[in-house]
Formats: C-alpha cells, sequence, structure tokens
C-alpha cells in the first residue's frame, strides 16, 4: 500500500512539474494587513494544494483523536460497570446468606465507583433497617430520594422508616408525595389508611376509604365496603364521645340505613337517644331492634339499662316473651339464668338453667353458675369447692365475646376486633373458656 501511495506522489509531482514549466508567470500575494509577495502562479497553486491538505488533516485528526477518547472513555465506563455488576451481585448473595457486613462492604465499593449509585443506598438502608438503625437508613433513603425525587421506592422506603420511628405525620407526607406521582396505587393508600388509623383520623379515612372503593378490583370491593362502614361507625363514636350527639346522630341513623346488620351503629344510636330523649325511648328502640335482628348484643345492653333503671321485672317480662317465641334458643336461657343469678333469684335461676339439656350446651361457666347457686343452698359442697377452683365467684355474672371473624374472646364488648380489625364481628360467648385461664 506504501509503494501505490509513493507512486501516485511522483506522478503528482510529474505534472506539477510539467505544469511549472509551462506557467512561468509570477503573481502577487498580499497578505491581510502585512507584505505583498511575488510568486510564481504554480506555486501558490501549492501553497493552497497545502493548506487544504493540512486543514484535511487536522479535521480527521481531531475526529480520530475523539473517536479514541469516546472508546477510551467507553471501555472504562464498561468495565466500571461490569465492576459494579460484580459488587451487586456479591451483596444480593450475601444479604441471601443472611451476611450482613459481608452485604455493606460490597455496597460501600459500589458507592466508591459510583456514588450516585440509587440501588446501593437503598440496599444500605434496608440494611440498616433490619439491624433497627433507623437514623442511618434514612440518611440513605434521603440521599437516594435527593437523587431521584420523582422515584417511588425510596419514598416507600422513607415511609417506612418513618413509621418505624413513630413520625406517623412525617409518614403521611411521604405517601401523599407517592399518590401525587401514581394516584391509582393501592399499595400507597393502603399504607395511607394504615397511618390514618394510627392516627385515628376516621373523618379523613372514610374520604380516603371512598377513593380506595374506586381503585379496587371487583372482588375486593365488599371487604372494602365493610371497612368504610366501620370508618364511618368510629367517626360516629367519636362525635359521640367529644358531646357532638348531632353529628352522631347524623352518622348512626345513617348508618343503620345503609348498613341494617351493623350492630354498633344501633348502639352508638341507643346512646345517643339516652342523651337526648331519656331511657324509656333507647329502651323501646333496642327492643324493636332486637326483634328484627335478633342480636344478643343489643339485648345485654338493654338488659344493663333496665338493671341500671331498676326495673328487673320488665326485663324479665321481656326475656320470658322471647324465650316463649324461641323455645329452641339456649343461649336465651343462658342469659335469663344469669340475669336470675344477677339478682339473687336462686330457686328460679336453677330452674331455668336446669332446663338447658347438656347434651346440647356444656360450658365451664354454665356449670359453674349452676355451682354456686347450689352453694348458697349449702348443697353439693365439694363440687361447688371445684367450681371455686374452676372459676371466681366475682367472674360468674361477667360475659366474655367471640369474634366470629378471629375467634378471639373478650371480656369487654367492642365495636371493633382488636386482633383482626373487623367490624360487627362480636357475639356473646357462652363457651366459658375465658374462665379457664
Amino acid at each position: 500500500m506504501s509503494k501505490f501511495l509513493i507512486f501516485m506522489v511522483l506522478i503528482f509531482l510529474t505534472i506539477i512539474g510539467f505544469f511549472a514549466m509551462e506557467n512561468r508567470e509570477t503573481v502577487i500575494l498580499k497578505i491581510p494587513f502585512g507584505a505583498s509577495y511575488e510568486m510564481p502562479k504554480i506555486g501558490l497553486m501549492l501553497l493552497s494544494l497545502s493548506f487544504g491538505a493540512f486543514f484535511v488533516f487536522l479535521v480527521f485528526f481531531i475526529r480520530d483523536a475523539s473517536n479514541l477518547i469516546n472508546r477510551l472513555q467507553l471501555q472504562k465506563k464498561h468495565k466500571k460497570e461490569e465492576k459494579i455488576k460484580d459488587y451487586y451481585a456479591k451483596a444480593l448473595n450475601a444479604i441471601m446468606r443472611d451476611k450482613v457486613t459481608e452485604a455493606k462492604e460490597a455496597l460501600q465499593e459500589i458507592l466508591k465507583e459510583d456514588p450516585e449509585h440509587i440501588d446501593a443506598l437503598i440496599r444500605l438502608g434496608d440494611l440498616s433497617m433490619k439491624e433497627e438503625d433507623y437514623k442511618t437508613a434514612l440518611k440513605y433513603y434521603k440521599k437516594a430520594y435527593e437523587l431521584d425525587p420523582k422515584n417511588i421506592v425510596p419514598l416507600f422506603s422513607l415511609e417506612n422508616v418513618m413509621e418505624k420511628m413513630n413520625e406517623n405525620e412525617l409518614a403521611l407526607k411521604y405517601i401523599e408525595q407517592i399518590i401525587n406521582l401514581e394516584p391509582d396505587s393501592p399499595i400507597a393508600h393502603y399504607k395511607m389508611r394504615n397511618i390514618l388509623e394510627k392516627l385515628e383520623k376516621w373523618e379523613d379515612l372514610i374520604v380516603l376509604q371512598k377513593k380506595i372503593l374506586k381503585i379496587v378490583p371487583e372482588y375486593k370491593k365488599i371487604e372494602e365496603e365493610k371497612k368504610l362502614v366501620g370508618y364511618t361507625y368510629e367517626y360516629g363514636r367519636v362525635s359521640l364521645e367529644s358531646g357532638d350527639i348531632e353529628q352522631a346522630e347524623r352518622v348512626f341513623s345513617n348508618l343503620i340505613k345503609t348498613a341494617p346488620d351493623f350492630v354498633p351503629a344501633y348502639l352508638g344510636m341507643t346512646e345517643v337517644i339516652i342523651s337526648k330523649e331519656g331511657p324509656e325511648a333507647a329502651i323501646e328502640f333496642l327492643k324493636r331492634n332486637y326483634e328484627n335482628l335478633k342480636s344478643k348484643i343489643l339485648l345485654i345492653r338493654l338488659e344493663d339499662l333496665l338493671i341500671s333503671m331498676g326495673d328487673p321485672k320488665r326485663l324479665i317480662q321481656f326475656y320470658l316473651k322471647i324465650i316463649n317465641e324461641n323455645p329452641d334458643d339456649i343461649e336465651l336461657k343462658f342469659l335469663l339464668g344469669r340475669l336470675y343469678y344477677r339478682l339473687e333469684m336462686v330457686d328460679d335461676a336453677i330452674e331455668t338453667l336446669s332446663s338447658i339439656d347438656p347434651a346440647i350446651c356444656s360450658t365451664a361457666k354454665l356449670y359453674c353458675i349452676k355451682g354456686y347457686l347450689y352453694l348458697r343452698r349449702n348443697q353439693i359442697a365439694k363440687a361447688v369447692s371445684e367450681f371455686k377452683e374452676l372459676c371466681p365467684e366475682n367472674k360468674i355474672s361477667n360475659l366474655s365475646y367471640l369474634c366470629k371473624e378471629c375467634h378471639s374472646t373478650f371480656e369487654e364488648w367492642t365495636g371493633r376486633c382488636s386482633v383482626c380489625n373487623t367490624w360487627n364481628s362480636f357475639e356473646v360467648d357462652l363457651r366459658g373458656c375465658e374462665i379457664l385461664k
């Protein structure tokens, strides 16, 4: 190739020589702002050609030099990326094997290569969270967020660490940012709901739950509608406790219309009626709605209300009436026997409780009540002694409640189960299991 180029150069010079022999005229070349020079035409041609060749050479030199620099930088970048990939794979492997120190070292090496590696920052934050080092985790998460404010992964991480630090208001702000970025994110809405529940912001929860109902799939709507009913009840309960009777009445009245089988709403309305119209109106309300719902919870509230008014006779008459209408309802007979026990009507209590077939209903509480009744008659002392060991007398008149959803038992009624967070799930528990604890 070089010989061919030399040959072409010689031919070119020969041609130039022939042109020089035939063109001996001179021209004057004037330099701008300088002197003038007289030179042969062929010399001017060669000079122009030289400048042109130099310019072309310079352009190609710059292009080739730029390409070389780009290739070197690309190679360096690829090497750096491969190095980061190796460290990241090593870190993930260490995390899988629960080698926290090893994982941290690999991730720190990544940050030495690339201080803005978001995934490494988040992983380091996660490892700090695992060690309950929330301040260090917060530092890594914040740096990742600052590098990419529109990335929801650091935002979720920041929300999580704020929750762990009991900074629920700050956690709520991060969730609001996530929802602004992704308005249809169910996870973000669920997290916001959890925080609002902790803060007991029931009115805000009602608004949020209505939004959730619009974005959840159809098969989840029934469950979410139950939550909306529950939050509405809590809002009514808080209104009642704070003395806003009118607001509580509106809430409970609306709940009774929209969720007629939601028992806590009736109990809330009972308290509203007591405050506005007095206990007599509340008694009629409970009687009427017991007939509709057959809820033992309403019956127990009616029992407490009538006893507090000193009118147990009317209560006994009501019990006898509903037992006559439902003779196979063992729970009603048990509750009447328990009422007789509370009123110290021993003979009536024994007669009522003895009418319960042990084959159908055999509970510790039933036997305990009967045992203490016989004790008051000075009978079967040894059996009564055993019953005393089984359950203290001061617990006999107490009822326990069973959550139908999670089967947890409680000594006091509440509108919402504290274990599974389900509303309207309590029923009277006649098994007496809590006595055995």
